[in-house]
């Protein structure tokens, strides 16, 4: 008779005690199924959190339950509310193993009919939880996959005209924060390739790709916070200047930007304009500055104009940090 495995979690967030049940299960299994929970209290939706698990392991099948029960409890009232939605949920599909770590593997894998199979309920293994991990998930790294952790990362980028303080910025609030910021990759890049203040359509597919490639290695050496220097929507302005045109990679990637950060701010052309020979002058950073305007108010992104002195600015910008960790914590709340 073929083998087929259940487990279930909110796994908020994912972490290497979830990863140990489900590659048990894999490993003793003909089939796996893994039954993940909305909550309203974690401010990763739904469907991030399962895109890990299918990322992950692409071989098991994913239960996305939105409208589950989140009350977990030893009264006999809520096991039974539980039982009844994982059968619903299950629709007859027959379950022979229910793999779990916690008390209610007992009344879950009797209402299935299927063998208890508990996974380092101690945790001694993997010695963490959820709630430890939501407390401080930097300091507890080496229990969390890559693919989870980036995720776990408020990412704030800074956009504006060459000569807006974007650079400064980042670096200042990173060493504040003791966290990592990503400089921005275009404009060296373009130093090293331009012939004569011409630079090659194409290149501008190398200068995102590199940027992206520089984002992610800083994600996951980030605490709780990663700050950028510029990202692919000025990269396919600066194609539009030079070409009039962008390629659709870079085009692609610059539409894909609005949900790829959590915080846009928009550093103001109101301070004095820094001359150097990549730039084109301060005529040409109001203009180019009114065109990233025009373009983030086209794609409907929200961001926070910085004005005023470089203190100033990090005050604006902590200001909107703390209302986003706000929001996190109210979220944890509720």
């Amino acid at each position: 008779m073929p083998t087929h495995g259940l487990t279930l979690g909110k796994f908020a967030p994912l972490h290497r005690g979830h990863q140990l049940m489900i590659e048990t299960a894999l490993r003793e299994m003909d089939e796996v199924t893994v039954m993940i929970y909305h909550t309203s209290w974690y401010e990763v939706q739904l469907p991030v959190r399962a895109a890990w698990l299918r990322q992950l392991y692409p071989q098991i099948h994913v239960i996305e339950a939105w409208d589950g029960p989140e009350i977990i409890s030893h009264d006999r009232e809520v096991e039974i509310m539980h039982e009844q939605y994982i059968l619903k949920m299950l629709d007859g599909t027959k379950i022979t193993h229910f793999y779990s770590s916690e008390f209610y593997g007992e009344h879950v894998s009797r209402a299935l009919g299927a063998v208890d199979r508990r996974v380092d309920d101690d945790r001694v293994i993997v010695p963490v939880s959820g709630t430890i991990i939501r407390e401080n998930p930097y300091a507890c790294r080496q229990y969390i996959s890559d693919v989870v952790y980036r995720d776990l990362i408020t990412k704030c980028v800074f956009l504006g005209a060459p000569s807006t303080g974007k650079s400064t910025l980042a670096a200042a609030l990173a060493q504040k924060y003791h966290t990592r910021f990503v400089p921005e990759y275009g404009r060296e890049y373009w130093e090293q390739h331009q012939v004569d203040r011409r630079f090659p359509l194409q290149g501008f597919d190398a200068i995102v790709a590199g940027h992206l490639a520089s984002e992610e290695r800083a994600f996951l050496a980030s605490d709780r916070y990663c700050f950028i220097d510029t990202n692919a929507i000025t990269t396919y302005m600066f194609s539009l200047d030079y070409h009039g045109a962008a390629t659709p990679y870079v085009t692609r990637v610059a539409e894909e930007n609005a949900s790829r950060y959590d915080l846009f701010f928009l550093c103001g052309d109101d301070i004095p304009y820094e001359d150097t020979p990549d730039r084109s002058g301060d005529q040409k950073r109001h203009e180019f500055q009114q065109a990233i305007i025009a373009d983030l108010r086209r794609r409907k992104i929200p961001y926070l104009l910085l004005t005023g002195t470089p203190a100033e600015r990090m005050a604006a910008v902590a200001e909107a940090m703390a209302r986003k960790e706000g929001d996190k914590t109210l979220c944890r709340k509720q």
